[in-house]
């Protein structure tokens, strides 16, 4: 992995340049901490190696598809290195933890520190960031009248309005995942057909795409992920921030339960050869400085309660979020998936 090892140097002494005016301090290596993660972010790297350099714990990083990587850790078996698994999104850590890959983190530390409805209830995982699945819509058309919730998204109304990717998706399987837990199975069917109903075109690209088409006028509304709107907002690209420019944020359902919240998050593997290094380094992510820059790498909300976010969301980040547990957007997800189906979601 010559490459990417290239990637991660660079990446780190870029970093500590910045920090230490140009004299990067080392710790002797004392041991090391082998992460298989889903998320594919600089900013993670940056702090793996501050981690490294607080502690003497080197990181071993591989990255690659959340699935791919429970696969892999599976077949692996007892043989695995892999010491955390970290993902991002909460149905991806519902189907490792299907797949038998965590063990328990008896840590009364961490168990203060993440509130209840981001963390497993049996301490096998931790949440590390957050974000909501919201509403954009073209400011030059405006929010729709009579739009305040999920559910709104269904009625007929809104026919030909809405941008929204692929139900292959996780995160749009997690939101209708919540639904289910909220509305129960038949009135979450009833929705996916009526939102169905509603495109304004077939489900293609990822929420960078509908964002897009919905400044372009191609749509009116669009669900996306919070994070990928800050890519947009505030940008020192002109041609991004020329986008940020012709779309709003709207977080559902701030009358009732709040808007749909979902997570980055990490476990320590059932096989992991340094399990007390991998219960550290998440107990580093989990402090105040690591969750202010570990949210802010991807434009997410920390999850410790008293980390402000930082960033162009921040100024998004005073609303009303669910409290509905994410462990329970794994157990409704194969229910999701059957009614995506049954309703011709693509």
């Amino acid at each position: 992995m010559p490459g990417m090892m290239a990637r991660i140097g660079v990446a780190v002494f870029v970093s500590m340049l910045v920090a230490c005016g140009g004299e990067k301090q080392e710790r002797p290596i004392t041991g090391e901490v082998n992460v298989y993660s889903g998320r594919h972010y600089d900013s993670d790297i940056v702090l793996f190696e501050r981690f490294t350099d607080e502690t003497g714990i080197r990181v071993n990083l591989i990255e690659a598809g959340g699935d791919a990587l429970i696969e892999r850790i599976t077949q692996e078996a007892d043989a695995s290195p892999a010491d955390i698994f970290m993902t991002a999104d909460a149905g991806i850590l519902w189907r490792a933890d299907q797949r038998d890959v965590f063990r328990t983190i008896d840590s009364e530390e961490l168990k203060e520190r993440i509130p209840a409805q981001y963390r497993h209830p049996d301490g096998k995982w931790f949440g590390l960031s957050k974000r909501a699945r919201i509403v954009i819509y073209n400011k030059e058309m405006g929010l729709p009248d009579g739009l305040d919730t999920y559910e709104d998204l269904a009625d007929p109304a809104y026919r030909g309005m809405i941008c929204v990717r692929s139900s292959s998706n996780i995160y749009n399987q997690s939101l209708l995942a919540s639904i289910i837990a909220h509305n129960g199975a038949e009135a979450a069917e009833e929705w996916a057909e009526g939102v169905v109903a509603n495109f304004a075109r077939k489900p293609q690209g990822n929420d960078t795409s509908q964002i897009e088409a919905v400044a372009a006028g191609l749509c009116r509304l669009a669900i996306v992920n919070s994070y990928y709107t800050a890519r947009y907002k505030g940008a020192d690209d002109a041609k991004a921030a020329e986008i940020g420019e012709k779309f709003e944020l709207f977080f559902p359902n701030q009358d009732g339960r709040g808007a749909h919240v979902n997570i980055s998050g990490a476990g320590v593997t059932k096989y992991a050869p340094n399990a007390d290094n991998a219960e550290r380094l998440i107990a580093f992510l989990l402090g105040d400085e690591a969750q202010t820059a570990f949210a802010r790498g991807n434009n997410e909300y920390p999850v410790a309660p008293g980390v402000a976010a930082q960033g162009p969301i921040a100024a998004y980040a005073d609303f009303k979020a669910d409290e509905l547990p994410v462990s329970a957007l794994g157990e409704h997800q194969a229910e999701a998936v059957r009614i995506f189906d049954r309703a011709g979601w693509p």
